[in-house]
């Protein structure tokens, strides 16, 4: 028997149901509840142990005893099955998310026969998010579409609707991630830091830097030889340019929230950057990050020399500088995440277990396993399953808590 209960929220529900269910000898096979907007659905599969008419009278009797609605279905042996485990995790971010933008995407699950087993709500700030377990139809063709299929249809639809799709492998993949590293430049920091350093040489100087970083996170240009060019031009500045950029860098949105929270749950959190270790260090101390990867400018005599010294952190020394980190702290591949932006985060995010494009150009997005295009960085939270409200009782919890108003 299938009793469903129905009704505001309050405490002793559950409890009064029960005894009735107790006082009937039930066994218990299935329970689920959900409550939304203080309105509380809970449902209960059962075995009764006498007569079905006598459960389904003192069920009712104890429910219209607290203002309850209860319903009760008799099943039949063949309507009875055991839930499979949930096979992927679709996070669904819009600001806000729409009936329409929703229906899209459901619609979408449906039409690669995907199921939505649960949904709850992730966040309400910045951003809304809604967290979908889905499993493929049990009599469905796992072989009927390729991998990442999924992720691509739902991602095209999102896009349409405006909101962003993740869609990440449930299970003990998502909840082992124990690791994980930063692009610093228009990811973990907003704007570009050599084009912050380009500006001190003039106008000219900045568009012309702009222009090559353009070309170079889009994948039109090779990093090494774009970071050449762009540093070329820095050659004369006084090196004290370097600590007025570094005074100036703003964090992404979220950026503080997003490195608290994952280091409250014991994550080794860090940097890989084509930027400099001059200007991002003092940012690293401040975030007590566990390591930093990025390029050293060259100073001589007090000045940039247009030069940097070193091994140059490029789209392939991303990779190698995540694999570094990873073996220093024992933590495979599979339990490692990458956020970036730009093309030369792809090998970066290739070889993590979990990649994630951030605002980011199409070459990224093209390979990520999951993109974001919200201007925030917690919801990289939510794609990993970490609720608004679990981040704000910790915030509380320290005296750090505050939501600054969106416009």
């Amino acid at each position: 028997m299938l009793v469903t209960v129905t009704g505001p929220d309050r405490p002793g529900v559950s409890s009064v149901l029960f005894a009735a269910l107790t006082a009937a000898g039930v066994e218990l096979l299935d329970l689920e509840q959900v409550v939304v907007n203080g309105r509380l659905t809970l449902g209960a599969l059962v075995v009764p142990e006498g007569d079905a008419e006598d459960l389904q009278e003192s069920v009712g009797e104890a429910m219209d005893s607290i203002a309850m609605s209860v319903h009760i279905e008799i099943q039949r042996d063949g309507d009875v099955a055991t839930r499979p485990p949930s096979t992927h995790v679709v996070t669904v971010l819009g600001r806000p998310i729409t009936a329409r933008a929703f229906g899209a995407i459901a619609a979408e699950l449906a039409a690669v026969g995907a199921n939505i087993d649960a949904i709850r709500r992730v966040a309400d700030y910045p951003v809304t998010g809604l967290e979908l377990l889905v499993s493929p139809v049990p009599d469905g063709d796992p072989d009927a579409y390729p991998p990442g299929t999924l992720r691509k249809r739902l991602v095209g639809v999102a896009r349409q609707a405006g909101v962003d799709v993740a869609v990440s492998r449930a299970g003990l993949a998502r909840r082992s991630k124990r690791l994980i590293v930063f692009d610093v430049d228009s990811t973990l920091i907003q704007g570009e830091v050599i084009e912050m350093l380009a500006a001190r040489a003039g106008a000219d100087v900045e568009a012309q830097v702009r222009r090559v970083t353009e070309e170079a996170m889009a994948g039109q240009l090779d990093f090494t030889e774009s970071l050449t060019r762009r540093v070329a031009v820095l050659e004369g500045l006084p090196a004290s340019v370097v600590d007025e950029v570094a005074a100036e860098i703003e964090l992404t949105p979220g950026a503080r929230t997003t490195i608290r929270t994952l280091k409250r749950l014991g994550y080794r959190c860090g940097v890989v950057s084509g930027g400099f270790t001059q200007v991002i260090g003092g940012l690293a101390d401040e975030l007590k990050l566990d390591f930093v990867a990025a390029n050293e400018l060259e100073i001589a005599d007090g000045r940039l020399t247009g030069r940097v010294s070193g091994e140059i952190v490029d789209r392939p020394g991303k990779a190698v500088a995540l694999r570094r980190f990873a073996d220093a702290h024992e933590i495979p591949l599979e339990q490692t995440i990458a956020v970036g932006d730009g093309a030369n985060d792809i090998d970066m995010l290739s070889t993590a277990g979990l990649g994630i494009a951030f605002n980011a150009k199409q070459a990224l997005r093209d390979i990520a396993d999951t993109s974001v295009s919200v201007p925030y960085l917690d919801v990289v939270l939510f794609v990993l399953g970490i609720t608004r409200n679990e981040v704000e009782a910790a915030d509380a919890a320290e005296g750090v808590l505050r939501r600054v108003p969106i416009a």
